[in-house]
């Protein structure tokens, strides 16, 4: 694109801890570029990033905004950028997931003042979790009181590792910064200076054998050897800067975009592979492949799939295939740029473009030239921890709730909705109660759908522990042909490995065979109302064993009914228990919230399972009644102030302790239903 050759790519995300400068920075770069005529502040909303009314309302980024601009650099040459600022806000992390798959190298920001928080580790294991292996750490904040850029960088190192390296240093003004190379290094940097230039001429060393040896062999490496090696050991992960930067100010970002050029990877530097592991050729001259990660519903233009290009190019006008859902028309290419667009003729390997109005295309899907199929690793995104049930305020709004509800869905791959057959509920579910509060403001921004969210009921279940008999004889006389049928049977726990739940004892033709399928729909449907608070029934084996017919009045309604009512009664006899979901949950927290979290755990009838470690946090490995769980996102938040978080799945089923089943039954709509009649 532009003339601009592939090699002078650079295609990169921002992310890290919310509050930590990503925002700030972008509207620095932005101003920097001639993408803005003024900086953009988030304070008075006028960030070129942070643009929807949400997020202005918010003061937090909730979406990636991308942005392309070209760079004329000290070396002559003029390089065409892609960056992408993301939310660090938790609840927003599927934005900063799928944009580093978008991305070819990662730039992560630490505020000085913060350290390295738990967002700065989300993010880096993202970059890892992604493949982004060309990596610059950006320190923001440094005019702010009690900050320290030596304390920043050794606790980096720490946290990151030894390759991470300072390549400048804040002035004394905190306006500017100075080169490691250069004179103008203040003197309180002067001694830190000196160490890095050893760490820089040591990583250098790393990129090659030859170095390496001359590095062994005492001698120092020349400047233009320093210059190449530190390049190609930051594409390799080898080498990371550490730049401090003023984005209030401009301090640095100059140098920071210099970096950007010298020591971020290019587009055929970051090795792609497909669905099934296979390395994918990304050169110009390749078959055209683009991964869509990302959707967007624009007001103007409709709906938008962004696509980053992983392979050859594509012009407007061209129809390409999608593998999972057939073939596009590609009526126009444009380039992001915050909110705004260029319309361009064609794109290639390491470019972002919006394809509007695609039919069939969503999240994850990969585009690729016809003839030339091809599946790019979709997107994984973090599942949701957070579930609330959606009601409309108005039947007009119920009548528009679907459409409104699937726009979103489109929109964002974290959220996630399910009707539930059992409670006659609409569940939404997302990774957070911020991210859920969002979803209601944007149907109503969308759509103007107004909808409610509350608490969602839980799918109990029954079982027996014991063993109960069970009678019934169902007789009826009409004058004319009657009914009649009568069974006896038992029931009791389901053993495991036991598949035949059902089974038929009868002997001697006491009731015929024919009617036995019968007795065995009855039966099933009553399982569908327990006794203890009418709950669907599981893990019980029924035996049919005697019972009666009549030669006239006999029929399948008839034993469908004894069926039923002889289940009924041997459930009651069976020592019934409820039965609640329990979910496995990972909690990761840093040790000092390690008791309070415990704690809580406790209070929410939690069992503890075990204790991990993961690099500096602490991992609590326990089960939990998903009754417990529905806002535990938000109230983990607060217990941890925002430093912990967790993940969940489906475990089994569990018996509800005698303590608090009776509240579980008072509450169950199907006793509420049967006092009424």
């Amino acid at each position: 694109m532009y003339g601009i050759s592939v090699e002078d790519v650079r295609n990169f995300v921002l992310a890290g801890h919310s509050g930590s400068g990503k925002t700030a920075l972008t509207d620095a770069l932005a101003f920097r570029l001639g993408l803005n005529d003024r900086l953009g502040s988030t304070a008075n909303g006028s960030s070129v990033s942070d643009f929807t009314e949400e997020e202005k309302n918010r003061k937090i980024s909730i979406f990636s905004s991308t942005f392309n601009a070209k760079f004329a650099a000290a070396n002559g040459k003029t390089y065409n950028l892609f960056f992408t600022d993301t939310p660090g806000y938790m609840d927003f992390y599927g934005q900063m997931r799928s944009a580093c798959r978008a991305a070819d190298s990662g730039l992560l920001t630490i505020d000085a003042s913060g350290g390295v928080q738990v967002g700065s580790r989300r993010a880096w294991k993202c970059f890892q979790q992604t493949g982004v292996v060309s990596r610059c750490i950006v320190v923001t904040g440094l005019d702010k009181d009690n900050t320290d850029f030596l304390k920043t960088v050794e606790a980096l190192r720490s946290a990151f590792g030894e390759a991470c390296v300072p390549i400048a240093f804040p002035a004394d003004d905190k306006k500017s910064v100075a080169g490691v190379f250069s004179d103008d290094v203040p003197a309180a940097f002067k001694a830190a200076a000196e160490e890095a230039r050893a760490h820089l001429e040591e990583r250098a060393a790393e990129s090659s054998d030859e170095l390496t040896e001359k590095f062994l062999m005492g001698e120092k490496l020349t400047p233009e050897e320093l210059h190449k090696g530190l390049e190609v050991a930051a594409t390799k992960g080898l080498f990371i800067p550490v730049i401090p930067v003023c984005p209030l100010n401009g301090g640095g970002v100059d140098l920071l975009l210099e970096s950007i050029i010298h020591y971020m990877a290019n587009p055929y530097e970051k090795e792609r592979t497909d669905a099934n592991g296979g390395v994918i050729d990304t050169s110009a001259e390749a078959p055209f492949a683009g991964l869509v990660w990302r959707t967007v519903s624009d007001s103007f233009v409709g709906q938008m799939s962004y696509v980053r290009v992983l392979a050859g190019s594509l012009k407007v006008d061209t129809e390409v295939e999608n593998p999972s859902s057939g073939r596009e028309k590609v009526s126009s290419l444009l380039v992001p740029c915050g909110k705004k667009y260029t319309n361009v003729d064609s794109v290639t390997t390491g470019d972002i473009v919006a394809i509007p109005k695609l039919k069939a295309t969503k999240v994850s899907d990969t585009l690729c030239s016809i003839g030339n199929p091809l599946r790019a690793r979709p997107v994984q995104f973090p599942e949701p921890v957070m579930f609330a049930s959606v009601t409309a305020e108005t039947q007009a709004d119920d009548d528009k709730l679907g459409p409104a509800l699937q726009r979103l869905l489109e929109q964002d791959p974290t959220l996630r909705s399910e009707r539930n057959s059992e409670t006659h509920e609409t569940i939404i579910k997302g990774l957070g109660d911020v991210h859920l509060d969002v979803v209601v403001n944007m149907m109503k921004q969308m759509s103007n759908v107004s909808i409610k969210l509350d608490t969602p009921k839980v799918a109990y279940r029954e079982t027996v522990t014991g063993k109960g008999d069970g009678h019934y004889k169902h007789k009826k006389q009409s004058g004319g042909r009657g009914q009649y049928g009568e069974v006896y049977l038992t029931v009791e726990k389901l053993q495991d490995g036991d598949e035949d739940w059902f089974v038929n004892e009868t002997v001697g033709g006491s009731i015929p065979g024919n009617f036995i399928p019968a007795i065995e729909k009855g039966v099933v449907e009553r399982m569908q109302h327990g006794s203890v608070a009418g709950y669907p029934v599981v893990g019980i084996k029924v035996r049919v064993y005697d019972g009666s017919f009549h030669d006239v009045d006999s029929s399948e309604i008839a034993f469908k009914i004894a069926g039923s009512g002889a289940l009924r009664e041997a459930l009651a006899n069976a020592k019934p228990v409820l039965l609640e979901p329990i979910m496995s949950v990972r909690i990761s927290t840093p040790d000092t919230f390690m008791g309070a979290v415990t704690g809580d755990l406790n209070h929410k009838r939690g069992r503890v399972l075990g204790y991990e470690s993961e690099e500096d946090m602490q991992v609590i490995v326990a089960d939990v009644p998903q009754s417990e769980l529905f806002r535990y996102a938000a109230e983990l938040r607060s217990i941890s102030g925002g430093q912990a978080s967790f993940e969940m799945k489906f475990a089994r089923y569990d018996v509800v302790p005698s303590s608090v089943a009776p509240k579980i039954i008072a509450a169950s709509p199907h006793k509420q239903h049967e006092a009424d009649e």
